[in-house]
């Protein structure tokens, strides 16, 4: 028998044909795993100055923050481009609000009193410009101080909390009226600490969280710890990455969020694969250098194949043509390119460094749990049906996920706005009772029109207009007259047209149309006028257009790339074109659940939320990718373990049963370790996040569950031999399948001992061989 892989410096084969002797190079991870596990502080030293230098560099480059004006697609996008032309002095103003506690009209004597002593404490405030006169609603119900500050929208949500403290001041001396704030400063920071508080308690339940599964799967302190340490590790190194790469793809604010969402589960997930075969490994006995390399050539192999589908399917999201998307594929790849290369470079650091003190120290119940000598009888009872009965089992759990699927086909996309923020939330409180008082404070649509200077007048007569033709439709907002505004050079000119109706309604998306088609009739007469119409509204309009123009070919690149990529590592037509049809069935179950859940009401008591009676528009592409990415982490696993006992010689059912019952422990870990981590994000109050996470806990549990235990091993029984199909010379000529071939450096069949069954001790199936059960 001839050496196995890893075992030593090279393997040696004999060619029949010539009697020449050659000489197999191991793969790279096997070499660089051997290089860092007897190398342990300069391959962690080496990783500790990366993720240092990361940080620095990030630190010092200054993230280029996503400019919304010139981010948007369509009409939209070009009106915010005109905006942005005319080089407007966006000065930082807030609203100082002044209604009754009971909600009904005000006595108008208090409120003007009330209304004096807010403009002399803002006036006697360093951080204001400028107060002016107190603006009554046409209910009744309200009186509004307008306050203009000083410095910039970017200094506004530091400098408003003086503005804030004087607000809080005025209502406490006056009994009966609520004062509020509604503002370029005010409205972010009242969000952010309500988000924000969010987004840090989720962060710190997901790390006890992750590290207490961890703790189950391990049975050991140090084990549970080193996935974790090593995915922060990465998420540290990716966000200061991602930083530099903002000055060539400007960054959006959720990139933090979602570097890490994917890093803690990949970068959990990757080195859970490698811990655990290299822990197997050595209690088979191997030493503890061999175990790190036959986890390497294993597990490390199927890392890379899965931080490769995951970062070819990310990288999809750029033919979306769009700057958000962009910004999430790029922080995406960053991450699980990190996490890809700690776990082939620090972990086997690590795992040299401590040696059997990763199973140190032991929980004695968990520890006897986890290491449990034995099948277990839990995978094989399930895995029954599938085998048995496959036909069946593959056309009822096909059924059964396509049910869920059903839903999807009524799916609606909007715009996440203030209105889809919960209601619970006392900033959000504040704009409700300003847009309901002054409705042209609330949605408005910005038009924008760009001409030369010496139609300057024209343009100005021409939107005047359109004001007009706004005032007699009720469509629009009356309580104030639109100020339309120049730029200096007198080439751009804008006007706010607002709607009493909230962004997600039916009203507010006619008066957009309306308006769209109001505009080019008003500047008809105008040569070389370029005009758009921007806002809230026709951002969520163009951008959920421009996704479903995108959709298809961000889709088909995902498919083409994901199969090709399959048939280069497995050599099979049959576990390329499966792969690709799990997964599409996978994510249309999901997109099912989502819509069920998010676009009626019975489950908003259930995760507390609003429904919108729509899904966030940017979501299905980007939980499509994510999802497809994700999903091969399992798919390359569990299939590349079925692989092995097929090219040990064990006929399909057998190999199926054994290698999806000897990945089913790291499988299921990894999924919970996941599901945990989005469940978490589920509990969020945006409600694109809560939508986000609900969507990737559902998939990737029906992914571990119905697609792993039911419809992959189905059908791999049912296709039976032509599983491997075409495969290459591996396995030809022993009687057993064609089974694909190799990456360099892995054994062909000629070269694997006979083939032992997980159920049967090695003696007896040496003496006797396999027969299929």
């Amino acid at each position: 028998m001839y050496p196995r892989p890893g075992h030593g410096s090279s393997v040696f084969n004999v060619d029949s044909a010539e009697g020449r002797k050659t000489v197999d190079k191991k793969p790279a991870t096997v070499r660089i795993a051997r290089w860092s596990a007897t190398h342990p502080w300069s391959a962690i030293g080496l990783w500790a100055v990366f993720v240092a230098l990361c940080v620095f560099l990030g630190g010092a480059a200054g993230t280029n923050k996503l400019d919304e004006q010139e981010s948007g697609v369509r009409e939209s996008g070009r009106a915010g481009k005109i905006i942005v032309d005319g080089d407007f002095k966006e000065t930082p103003e807030e609203n100082v609000l002044i209604t009754a506690e009971s909600g009904g009209k005000l006595n108008r004597t208090e409120a003007l009193r009330a209304a004096e002593d807010v403009t002399k404490r803002m006036k006697a405030l360093k951080e204001v410009a400028s107060v002016g006169n107190p603006l009554p609603a046409q209910n009744g119900k309200a009186l509004l101080v307008p306050v203009t500050m000083k410095g910039d929208k970017d200094s506004a949500v530091t400098d408003v909390v003086p503005l804030l403290d004087a607000s809080a001041a005025a209502e406490k001396a006056h009994d009966g009226l609520r004062i509020e704030q509604v503002g370029t400063g005010s409205t972010p920071k009242g969000l952010q600490e309500t988000i924000g508080e969010d987004f840090k308690k989720a962060e710190l339940i997901s790390l006890p969280l992750t590290l207490l599964i961890m703790l189950i799967v391990f049975g050991a302190v140090i084990a549970a710890g080193v996935p974790v340490i090593l995915a922060l590790s990465c998420v540290v190194a990716a966000m200061g990455l991602s930083t530099l790469a903002s000055h060539v793809l400007p960054e959006t604010s959720a990139i933090s969020n979602v570097i890490l969402l994917m890093g803690m589960a990949v970068g959990v997930d990757y080195s859970l694969f490698y811990l655990k075969r290299e822990r197997e490994e050595r209690h088979k006995g191997k030493g503890h250098i061999d175990a790190i390399e036959i986890a390497a050539e294993t597990s490390g192999h199927t890392v890379v194949v899965s931080g490769t589908t995951v970062i070819v399917a990310m990288a999809g999201l750029y033919l979306a043509q769009e700057a958000t998307f962009a910004s999430l594929a790029t922080g995406s790849i960053i991450v699980v390119g990190a996490a890809v290369i700690g776990s082939l470079t620090v972990l086997p650091a690590l795992l040299g460094k401590l040696g059997r003190w990763v199973d140190r120290p032991r929980v004695p119940f968990l520890w006897r749990l986890t290491m449990r000598s034995g099948e277990s009888r839990l995978w094989p009872a399930l895995l029954r049906p599938s085998l048995v009965r496959p036909v069946i089992t593959l056309v009822v759990s096909i059924g059964a996920l396509l049910l869920l699927a059903l839903p999807a086909l009524d799916m609606k996309l909007k715009q996440p706005g203030s209105d889809d923020l919960s209601r619970d939330i006392p900033v959000v409180q504040a704009l409700d009772r300003l847009t309901e008082s002054f409705p042209s404070e609330g949605t408005t649509h910005t038009v924008a029109v760009r001409a030369p200077a010496a139609e300057a007048g024209e343009v100005k007569a021409a939107l005047g207009d359109l004001v007009k033709r706004t005032a007699a439709n009720d469509l629009f907002a009356h309580d104030q007259t639109p100020e339309i505004r120049e730029s200096a050079d007198r080439r751009v000119h804008t006007v706010n047209v607002g709607t009493p109706y909230q962004a997600k309604s039916d009203q507010a998306k006619e008066s957009l149309k309306v308006l769209r088609a109001w505009v080019p009739q008003e500047l008809s007469g105008i040569a070389d006028a370029e005009s758009g119409v921007a806002g809230e509204v026709a951002r969520g309009a163009d951008f959920t257009g421009h996704l479903e123009e995108r959709m298809p070919w961000v889709v088909a690149f995902v498919l083409l790339l994901t199969f090709g990529t399959m048939m280069v590592i497995f050599r099979s037509l049959a576990v390329a074109l499966s792969a690709i049809l799990l997964n599409l069935l996978s994510a249309a179950a999901s997109f099912g659940v989502l819509v069920a859940v998010f676009q009626n009401s019975w489950a908003e008591g259930l995760l507390g939320f609003d429904s919108t009676g729509a899904i966030v528009n940017w979501l299905p592409l980007f939980l499509f990718v994510v999802l497809f990415g994700l999903s091969m982490d399992y798919h390359v696993f569990v299939v590349s373990r079925i692989r092995e006992a097929a090219l040990a010689g064990a006929p399909v059912k057998q190999a199926v049963r054994d290698g999806i019952t000897r990945s089913a422990g790291v499988v299921t870990s990894a999924a919970i370790v996941m599901i945990g981590v989005f469940a978490i994000f589920g509990t969020l109050n945006a409600i694109e996040f809560k939508q986000l996470g609900i969507g990737l806990a559902v998939a990737i549990a029906l992914d571990a569950v119905a697609i792993r235990i039911f419809v992959l091993p189905a059908l791999m029984s049912a296709i039976g031999k032509w599983n491997w199909w075409p495969g290459d010379r591996a396995t030809r000529g022993r009687g057993g399948p064609s089974v694909p071939g190799r990456a360099d450096g892995e054994e062909s069949a000629e070269r694997l001992p006979h083939y032992t069954p997980a159920s049967a001790p090695a003696s007896e199936t040496t003496r006797s061989g396999y027969s299929q059960q």
